[in-house]
């Protein structure tokens, strides 16, 4: 699926928080957004899928502006998991990832046998089998947040945006979910869209960077062409030496000092 933006407007209110900007997602790739707090990758990743509205610009997917898509069909095509879902109490694990079905149901909403056969294919893609029938809210973070992938799994769509899905969890579970989406991508061919703050994890995991500032896009590219010394100094302010992962041979920043303006 070919998605990109061109001349790219997006405010809140009257406040332009993305300015002019054009960019590709590569297909079948893992890209991550990268950049300091109130950059606009968020609103950026929003905009991508339609949950706010831009005021300049267009964001084509296919051919088609997304704002000229009916709803149900354009969640055919991509989900987003958010950066704070909401914890579903009462909910079993089933329930919650059998709502990524609902762009193709219609009628009275009955879930039919192949909702039910492709809910069982997200949980077990996830690792989630053996709790299908247990409460969302009884997880651990970790689970938590691969039920929701699972949800997204569902929906069946090439595309998965994610915002900061490794928030709020510890190192451990952070690789658990990094891992997945890097399987789900290597197995199943999905392009994987995520806002990272962590700079390592984006290097490691993606496949392409995309590097931002005051709403702008500073650098596109490669962990090796964005994770660099003066590229990191015009992003973040800071001073930083770049090495490579003695494991995976990715750049990684290994230490950095706050630069003093």
């Amino acid at each position: 699926m070919r998605l990109y933006t061109m001349n790219l407007d997006i405010a809140y209110d009257e406040k332009i928080i993305v300015k002019n900007l054009s960019v590709t997602i590569p297909d079948r790739k893992i890209t991550a957004i990268i950049g300091p707090n109130g950059c606009g990758k968020s609103t950026l990743l929003k905009a991508l899928t339609r949950i706010i509205p831009y005021k300049k610009g267009q964001v084509i997917l296919d051919g088609k502006e997304i704002i000229k898509e009916n709803t149900k069909e354009l969640a055919k095509k991509m989900a987003i998991l958010p950066q704070t879902p909401e914890n579903p109490r009462g909910l079993t694990v089933a329930e919650l990832v059998s709502y990524g079905r609902f762009p193709y149901q219609s009628g009275m909403g009955r879930l039919t046998k192949l909702d039910k056969e492709i809910i069982d294919w997200a949980l077990d893609a996830t690792g989630l089998l053996p709790y299908k029938h247990q409460a969302v809210d009884a997880l651990s973070g970790g689970q938590r947040q691969r039920a929701w992938i699972a949800m997204a799994l569902a929906q069946d769509t090439d595309i998965i945006f994610l915002d900061e899905p490794t928030t709020y969890l510890d190192i451990a579970h952070q690789l658990e979910v990094l891992e997945l989406l890097e399987r789900l991508n290597k197995e199943e061919g999905r392009t994987i869209v995520m806002v990272l703050h962590d700079l390592n994890q984006a290097a490691r995991f993606a496949h392409y960077l995309i590097a931002m500032k005051d709403g702008k896009i500073v650098k596109t590219g490669t962990s090796e062409e964005v994770i660099e010394k003066a590229v990191l100094k015009e992003i973040f302010q800071i001073d930083a030496v770049v090495g490579r992962d003695p494991i995976t041979q990715k750049p990684m920043c290994y230490t950095y000092n706050l630069i003093r303006m």
